[in-house]
């Protein structure tokens, strides 16, 4: 699909019975043009019949950053306060984008919101979701305002060190712009949120959406008390260790309290908990079951997109509709496939890799 297409379908989800002169008129083109594509996207099957009905695939709606990566990783353990050996790499990046990515490639339909700066990182931002399949129609371009970066440092086994990012475009995406998607976000089958977002979009999100499914990243522990308020409406929470004791008062200082931890969430409204331990692997609660997965490999080649991998992995499985285990392993298998790769993108990662991965695995 071409960029036009995806703007076209976009504006067609939120009003299938718009004419033809209006979204020419919306994305100052011909009417012609217009037509054109909507021949070009019957054909392709991506509309099925008059009143532009689309097809009926689930789609998920992931609203959050999206920012240039920029990684460095230690060849000889870190020396603190001092410059250290090592590689330096940039990519695609930003918790909602990576998800929106894997999520693509995973064979998901997906929308990604988000906002970027007038310049060529957000550029190439827009390229690389148009090359996964995520849809960028409803990306924000700030006109001030210099697209999100993010800067990790990762010791000589891969472990993240200490991390730095400049999102302040982001704040650009507030409520008043949100409102501009709110037929689409209502329309959609699964909402995942990323807590990058302002305190003011937030709110709007969380107030506006009634019977979608809400998927949450906290991101970081300054990020995570944002949601304090609004757990009870949040059916899948996504923490790390820092943020899950944050969020739920609990401190952890065994795999004991790993279901106190959960029980706490469960308590205050969130429906399904799926903690990130690391290189120590998960805990994942739903109120009735728990599931405890460590690593199967010690192969281990960047961690930095592994969380994100596993959101995409279940946000897939729910829109897929499998049974809670399977989503389970099917998402841990995501995040330890995103492991293999430098990219904080793993450009194998497809619904067939992980299966694959999981069948060398022995997971049922």
């Amino acid at each position: 699909m071409t960029p036009r297409e995806q703007q076209i379908l976009a504006l067609l989800r939120e009003n299938p019975m718009i004419q033809q002169q209006e979204l020419a008129d919306q994305l100052m083109i011909s009417r012609s043009a217009v037509a054109g594509h909507i021949m070009n996207l019957t054909s392709k099957g991506l509309i099925k019949g008059k009143g532009y009905i689309l097809t009926s695939q689930k789609t998920a709606i992931v609203i959050g950053g999206a920012n240039m990566d920029l990684c460095g990783k230690a060849s000889v353990p870190l020396l603190s306060g001092d410059s250290n050996p090592g590689t330096l790499h940039y990519s695609p990046g930003g918790v909602a984008r990576n998800i929106a990515d894997n999520l693509a490639r995973l064979g998901s339909k997906v929308e990604l919101i988000s906002s970027i700066g007038n310049d060529q990182w957000g550029e190439q931002l827009v390229s690389a979701c148009i090359d996964a399949g995520v849809g960028v129609g409803h990306i924000l371009r700030c006109q001030q305002g210099r697209t999100a970066t993010y800067l990790s440092i990762h010791d000589n086994e891969g472990e993240m060190q200490i991390a730095l990012n400049d999102m302040k475009v982001l704040e650009q995406l507030n409520a008043d712009q949100l409102t501009k998607h709110k037929s689409l976000i209502s329309h959609s089958d699964l909402v995942v949120i990323d807590a990058n977002l302002s305190d003011d979009a937030l709110a709007y999100l969380f107030n506006c959406i009634d019977n979608t499914r809400i998927f949450v990243d906290p991101v970081s522990a300054n990020k995570a008390i944002r949601l304090k308020p609004y757990l009870a409406q949040i059916d899948l929470l996504k923490p790390n260790l820092i943020e899950a004791e944050l969020l739920s008062g609990i401190k952890v200082s065994s795999d004991d309290d790993l279901p106190r931890v959960c029980d706490a969430l469960h308590a205050q409204g969130v429906k399904e908990v799926v903690l990130s331990l690391g290189s120590k692997g998960i805990f994942a609660s739903n109120q009735s079951e728990t599931v405890r997965l460590k690593p199967r490999t010690t192969s281990v080649t960047n961690v930095t997109g592994a969380g994100d991998a596993l959101m995409a992995g279940l946000a897939h499985a729910t829109l897929e509709m499998w049974p809670w285990k399977k989503s389970i392993e099917f998402a841990f298998s995501c995040a330890e496939l995103a492991t293999q790769s430098y990219d904080t993108i793993n450009p194998r990662m497809s619904d067939r890799a992980v299966h694959r991965l999981m069948e060398m695995n022995h997971v049922e």
